[in-house]
């Protein structure tokens, strides 16, 4: 919740989970999200919450991202530039604190000649 004087702007956990899995998906190593099963995103569009989980305190957002990665990338520096796109998008576009972006790296995308 973003208080001003003119009042108070209220943004959904939708909006945060689709900003943190744009943001995400846009770093360069990540193939794709992975899906999880259940939690309060399980309430929202099919589709829309997979491989996000997001939770608020107060004007604090607190991500867990579950990943599926490149081949041949190097896992602690996508992970770290996930964690930092999805911080700045967050923080610029809404205006809340990050509490936490933890990243789980699921599995790794192999092309199919090497499968």
């Amino acid at each position: 919740m973003i208080e001003n004087m003119q009042g108070k702007t209220t943004v959904s956990p939708e909006v945060l989970t689709t900003i943190a899995r744009l943001s995400a998906l846009s770093v360069p190593g990540v193939s794709r999200l992975a899906p999880v099963s259940g939690g309060v995103n399980r309430f929202f569009k099919r589709g829309a919450g997979d491989g996000v989980r997001i939770e608020t305190e107060e004007n604090t957002v607190f991500i867990n991202l579950h990943l599926i990665l490149l081949q041949d990338v190097n896992i602690r520096e996508v992970s770290r530039n996930v964690q930092q796109n999805v911080t700045r998008a967050i923080h610029e576009m809404v205006g809340m604190d990050v509490g936490h972006v933890n990243i789980h790296i699921e599995d790794i995308d192999y092309a199919d000649s090497e499968a």
